[in-house]
């Protein structure tokens, strides 16, 4: 039985690997790139993953058997977002000095196959060269809910799981950034940053508990920011998930979430931020798990910033930075649209959020999951979807909601039609209770433009709002207009135009 490698000769053997590969593909050269925990050696259409035989503590590769596990499970974990990359399990055999690839002798190491993209289709380089697009984003989301929706649950008693740990993460991080950041300023943010985690780790101990009872901590990515997606195909695929620390990927899934949501603030887009955030809360309807957002962003920056530090990198101290700005108190306001089917309600209110930073809910999703049907779903067959009882249900619903979400410290836009007066005057005492301003936004457009928008949304078959012509119709029939002691409160936008948003929001401070 052959002894366990160290690390020279385990890069010995990989340089004869890289030799083998570079016979096979004599027409370019074969790269090998290293990362602190691995080589990756990249061959034509292929790219071959092999582990470093050691133990940092967090991870262990120092034996065969480690290795062979942390390959098992890399392949298990990335095939459930990245079946096309992940190919397979490949073994070594021969001697380090001779290795063979495959083969029927004793295996002396593994190597993961996956196939190869160009580097120039990672969403971090998309985002750099301002070349990712928000319907991206959007399809990203869908992936993300999907692949949370599927995930295993944890429970407590679950070895894996407890909330606890992130909490122990969180204040672990200020150990290695003390060591590595020494100005002053630096300091004095790191000690703020310190006080306001413990306080808010106390503060939220019986929520993360809560949440972990419904069984919002599942088996997660663990590290999904923007160097972890690629686009195939013209599709977002998250690939490269936790393998090596189980406690890293079993998180709340709102703490998954916060990852990506940070690393596009970071790279200063917080329009996409705000945009991938709602729609994944729209798939997901985890709008209470928004209590816990400002902790995880905070959480995520400092986890950059510990790796940038012991990196030796400048981004360390943006990282901090960041993470003392999405530490403090959000700014709290209710917004409700106002128009009627084909006004751009939907349209709008996504601009307003991309602005503004602001969480949107949307009657027609949230009409349909009280009925148990998905966001795109048709509701043909269930009749009592659009009674008014129903409807009266909705706006329930829409006021509950935006309650959790401005508490938590968020602004809300309300997506609904708001036609009758009751609603909008059950919205603004909502606002007053809670003390946050209040605002409508009174879409105005022509029966003509409001027909031909309705028919050809009805042709796309790509939104949650089922609304004909014969909806419509009834709307304008019944719709009550603001009234003179609403308008103070209003902004009234001619949809046949384009919206300045910057502008709107500044005549609205």
């Amino acid at each position: 039985m052959m002894q366990e490698m160290d690390l020279a000769t385990a890069q010995q053997m990989v340089e004869r690997l890289q030799q083998q590969l570079q016979l096979q593909h004599p027409q370019e050269p074969v790269e090998c790139l290293q990362t602190h925990i691995s080589w990756i050696l990249l061959a034509g259409e292929r790219a071959y993953k092999l582990r470093k035989p050691l133990n940092l503590g967090f991870l262990d590769y120092s034996t065969l058997a480690l290795r062979r596990q942390g390959s098992e499970e890399e392949l298990r974990l990335n095939r459930r977002t990245a079946p096309e990359l992940y190919e397979a399990l490949i073994p070594i055999t021969g001697t380090p000095q001779q290795p063979v690839w495959g083969g029927t002798g004793e295996v002396i190491d593994y190597a993961v196959q996956m196939r190869r993209f160009a580097q120039d289709g990672l969403l971090a380089t998309l985002v750099a060269r301002d070349a990712l697009q928000p319907e991206q984003l959007d399809a990203l989301a869908l992936q993300v809910a999907q692949m949370h929706a599927v995930a295993e649950v944890s429970q407590p008693g679950a070895p894996h799981g407890d909330p606890l740990a992130i909490c122990h993460a969180a204040a672990d991080n200020f150990g290695t950034l003390r060591g590595r950041l020494h100005g002053a300023t630096e300091r004095a943010t790191l000690q703020r940053l310190l006080r306001w985690t413990r306080r808010e780790s106390a503060r939220l101990a019986p929520l993360f508990h809560q949440r972990w009872e419904q069984g919002w901590i599942r088996e997660c990515h663990g590290d999904l920011h923007l160097g972890n997606l690629v686009l195939l195909d013209g599709k977002p695929v998250p690939f490269d998930a936790i393998e090596f620390a189980p406690a890293f990927r079993w998180v709340d899934v709102m703490a998954d979430m916060a990852f990506l949501v940070m690393d596009l603030l970071y790279r200063d887009r917080p329009d996409l931020a705000w945009r991938v955030l709602n729609t994944w809360l729209e798939q997901t309807g985890d709008y209470a798990g928004l209590e816990t957002l400002r902790y995880f962003l905070v959480y995520r920056a400092l986890v950059r910033a510990k790796v940038a530090a012991l990196q030796g990198l400048p981004e360390a101290t943006a990282y901090l930075q960041l993470a003392d700005r999405l530490s403090q108190p959000g700014a709290p306001r209710l917004w409700i649209m106002h128009g009627l089917s084909g006004s751009g309600k939907s349209y709008q209110a996504l601009a307003l959020s991309a602005q503004a930073g602001t969480i949107r809910i949307r009657a027609d999703v949230e009409r349909k999951r009280l009925f148990g049907l998905a966001p795109l779903a048709s509701s043909r067959g269930q009749a009592n979807i659009y009674t008014e009882a129903a409807s009266e249900q909705t706006y329930a619903r829409l006021e509950q909601l935006a309650q959790q979400v401005l508490q938590a410290g968020y602004p809300v836009v309300l997506d609904a039609t708001f036609m009758q007066r009751q609603h909008r005057a059950q919205m603004q005492q909502l606002a007053a209770r809670v003390d946050v301003p209040f605002r409508i936004i009174s879409l105005q457009a022509t029966p003509e433009l409001l027909r031909q928008r309705v028919q050809q949304r009805q042709q796309q078959g790509q939104d949650a709002s089922e609304a004909d012509l014969a909806v419509l119709e009834s709307q304008l029939a019944s719709y009550q207009p603001l009234a003179a002691g609403e308008l103070p409160q209003a902004l009234v936008l001619d949809v046949s135009r384009p919206a300045d948003w910057a502008q709107l929001l500044a005549a609205a401070a």
